[in-house]
């Protein structure tokens, strides 16, 4: 099919590491459809091996406004990104804000676009860990509540929004991480050598993150789920990349993590190929697990919920405090690759009317 002329343009804002990875794919897509983008980076993440080395190991284009807005508490970012970015949408005055996931980024972006009565679009729509403590579940209600396309990963995020009254736009498309898996496996067997710089042989070893303020804030919550990383140790090696976040815990605690070797947080290539080539997987990410599973890698999720519910109901993942895991299957609602160019033709769709 051939691209259409370029004639509908979109604010897209990103700001985390998570985002940048969805953000490729769809980038792509959108362009083949004929979809002029024009980049926010709000600067949540910015360290550049959180940030501007994913943009170019992604292949994603310079964002046309990087907005550098950090290190601070939710309501003065968020504040602060809300008046940013409306000044980006007044300027440029697009059809459509597109927004990924559930940061402050996301939420601010959502918010900016809506009091400009500016459709907004949210890809990973619907989903919900039912625990309002996380300044995330919050993001991902309000954010879905102000959006026009509700872009779903899964069957389970279109039941959650159909409780909340929320039918119109919505559409299941899959989820675009596996299109950015398959691609960043293809790349990543040619240009990483994370292994040898690690000394590691496949499937020898587990990968562990921890990052999310309800353990990194608590420290005798962050003690424990380091004393229970210890005891994984035990069994074999543990790789941790370690957020700049948790390296201050870590610093605080009586002493150093036993059998727990810390590294500076990794590309997204060398990510990709240390989790392929992984034994396990133990995480307080809502993206890792949802890796650890296109890697067809167990995983053990470092929380008391998981807004992810289809990998435990399908044995590929657990709570730590869970000790079985489900019967293994696959999970087919993810899709094979294609929610990228699903996500890019309902916009162009939306935009034409």
């Amino acid at each position: 099919m051939k691209p259409a002329a370029q004639d509908t343009t979109i604010v897209t804002v990103v700001g985390a590491r998570p985002q940048f990875i969805k953000a490729a794919p769809v980038s792509k897509a959108l362009k083949a459809a004929g979809i002029r983008e024009i980049l926010v980076h709000t600067g949540q993440h910015f360290d550049d091996n959180m940030s501007a080395l994913f943009f170019r190991e992604l292949d994603i284009p310079a964002p046309a406004y990087q907005l550098d807005i950090n290190s601070l508490g939710h309501g003065a970012m968020t504040g602060r990104m809300l008046e940013a970015i409306e000044g980006v949408l007044l300027k440029e005055k697009p059809a459509m804000m597109l927004v990924y996931g559930d940061t402050n980024s996301t939420l601010a972006g959502a918010l900016a676009a809506a009091k400009l009565h500016i459709p907004v679009a949210h890809v990973e729509a619907g989903l919900r860990s039912f625990n309002r403590a996380m300044p995330e579940e919050i993001n991902r209600i309000l954010t879905d509540q102000l959006s026009d396309l509700l872009f779903c990963p899964t069957a389970t995020a279109v039941e959650h929004l159909a409780r909340e009254n929320i039918h119109q736009g919505v559409l299941q498309v899959g989820d675009v991480m596996m299109d950015a898996t398959i691609d960043a496996v293809k790349r990543a067997e040619k240009e990483s050598s994370i292994l040898a710089e690690l000394g590691l042989a496949p499937k020898t070893y587990a990968v562990a993150t921890l990052h999310r303020a309800e353990n990194t804030d608590d420290a005798a919550r962050f003690a424990r789920l380091i004393a229970w990383l210890e005891s994984q140790g035990e069994v074999q090696p543990i790789i941790m990349p370690v957020h700049p976040r948790t390296r201050k815990m870590i610093a605080a605690l009586p002493r150093p993590p036993k059998h727990l070797t810390l590294i500076e947080p990794l590309g997204y290539l060398d990510m990709a190929w240390l989790l392929n080539h992984a034994n396990a997987v133990f995480t307080d990410s809502g993206g890792l697990q949802k890796e650890a599973y296109f890697h067809r890698v167990p995983c053990v999720t470092l929380r008391e919920e998981t807004e992810w519910v289809e990998t435990v109901e399908a044995g590929w993942n657990r709570l730590w405090n869970v000790t079985e895991y489900q019967p293994r299957r696959e999970i087919s609602e993810y899709g094979t690759g294609d929610a990228s160019a699903k996500i890019a033709e309902a916009i162009k769709a939306f935009s034409a009317g």
